[in-house]
């Protein structure tokens, strides 16, 4: 047997042209029209409304942060003000921290 590792004699040409065939049909079309380009991105603006959108973000957070502390200091006690209490009874007791 002369041909080893090929059956029904078709050539390496043919084989490679089916491959290329199989892989075409494979491809996904894509939906919809083709659209042109991006335009060029200004990495110095983008960077600035990103600064900007991260301080504003911050500046929220914080305004909401002291919203929120003041509402739950309003509802219930504060009860750090006790940790003091409970260290004096621990060392009273024994109790080491």
């Amino acid at each position: 047997m002369a041909s080893r590792g090929r059956r029904g004699g078709a050539s390496a040409c043919e084989d490679e042209q089916r491959r290329d065939e199989r892989a075409e049909q494979q491809s996904p079309t894509p939906l919809g029209p083709v659209l042109p380009p991006p335009p060029p991105v200004d990495y110095g603006v983008f960077m600035q409304g990103l600064v900007q959108a991260m301080q504003t973000q911050a500046h929220t957070r914080a305004a909401l942060q002291a919203q929120m502390e003041g509402q739950s200091s309003s509802r219930r006690p504060d009860w750090r003000q006790y940790q003091d209490v409970d260290e004096v009874s621990a060392s009273t007791h024994g109790r080491q921290h």
